[in-house]
């Protein structure tokens, strides 16, 4: 009679938190430096694997000497590439603004629009059910005319979320938020 193998547990994958390539393939989703800052955060061990001056000396030797040059070109290209868009970000997120309008509906109703928060990386539709539950209101993401979303808010809450956002995101620099206030024009009697 055959002999039955018996099963072997799945194997277990680690996956980075930044790229969501296994670790071992982070250099080829170029944001080689986020992820070992993930990497050395979670998973020390991993990291001194990984990235030690051994591991880098022990991949380089397998190499020619002209193949070393390019690596070590290649590898600060890279460098100098992220370096670059993380300044760009930097920059891009300081220019943005977050724009909190109050808009008359008819008579004395309001809502209240916020714009611009995805340009600092927050998930609307989240920030959208924390504002439903903080200010016990209806509260949705909505299409611009422009092509971006917006958090539109019912009532009169904005003084509220200026607040809320200053509390609970402190990446939002102050100066970066600015209140503004529609008025419907009334019609010519």
């Amino acid at each position: 009679m055959a002999e039955t193998a018996t099963p072997r547990p799945p194997k277990q994958v680690l996956y980075c938190g930044n790229c969501s390539l296994p670790p071992e393939y982070c250099e080829y989703g170029g944001t080689t430096k986020k992820c070992a800052d993930w990497l050395e955060s979670k998973h020390p061990d991993l990291h001194s694997k990984l990235y030690s001056t051994d591991a880098a000396a022990e991949g380089l030797s397998n190499l020619s000497v002209d193949a070393q040059k390019r690596a070590e070109k290649d590898a600060q290209k890279k460098a100098a590439k992220a370096v670059a868009a993380e300044s760009r970000e930097a920059e891009r997120r300081a220019a943005s603004k977050i724009i909190i309008k109050r808009v008359e509906r008819n008579k004395r109703k309001y809502v209240t629009e916020v714009s611009g928060l995805e340009q600092f990386g927050l998930d609307l539709k989240k920030i959208a059910k924390e504002f439903g539950k903080k200010f016990a209101t209806g509260s949705s993401v909505t299409k611009t005319a422009a092509g971006g979303e917006e958090i539109t808010v019912q009532g009169d809450v904005s003084d509220d979320v200026f607040d809320w956002l200053q509390e609970n995101h402190e990446e939002i620099p102050e100066d970066n938020i600015e209140q503004v206030e529609d008025k419907k024009k009334k019609a010519a009697a």
